[in-house]
């Protein structure tokens, strides 16, 4: 028996920041093209989602603004662009109900994550509404209330 090259599970990067500015209604997963000095990068976990999003142009889906940075042992010889734009692979379908949904107003198409499954990078992309500023609020009072909850049934717990 050959010995297997273990993969790393999981998370590569995450946009907290998404998640704040909108409420996400729909998600879709998204393959990447990449070039070898990307997939280097992101097995090091070198990725940022902060201001990317997702531009629908032509019936193909681009990815904007995420940032890889190059690795410095990587390859010598070829131009890193940290900021180039990306294709995204989505089904036609996809693309369709994405592009209607992008065309109504509000609504905006993000890069939620990016992720390993199996030995391919994927993007999960996020269809949502742009929150307005007491919609954050209000978001922000909810979370520290559960906090707060669960905070005091953990103490409860431990008080007997």
């Amino acid at each position: 028996m050959a010995k297997q090259k273990k993969q790393s599970q999981g998370s590569i990067a995450q946009n907290k920041k998404a998640r704040h500015d909108y409420f996400i209604e729909h998600k879709f997963e998204a393959g990447l093209v990449l070039s070898g000095w990307e997939v280097k990068s992101l097995r090091a976990g070198k990725a940022q989602l902060v201001d990317s999003y997702v531009l629908l142009k032509n019936g193909e889906a681009w990815l904007i603004g995420c940032h890889i940075a190059p690795l410095t042992a990587a390859c010598t010889h070829v131009i890193a662009d940290p900021l180039r734009t990306r294709k995204l692979l989505l089904n036609k379908r996809e693309l369709e109900k994405l592009t209607n949904a992008v065309q109504q107003k509000g609504y905006a198409c993000v890069a939620l994550a990016l992720y390993w499954k199996a030995h391919l990078i994927k993007c999960e992309i996020g269809l949502g509404k742009g929150k307005k500023e007491y919609d954050k609020r209000n978001t922000e009072k909810e979370r520290d209330s559960d906090r707060e909850l669960h905070r005091a049934v953990r103490n409860k717990g431990k008080e007997d």
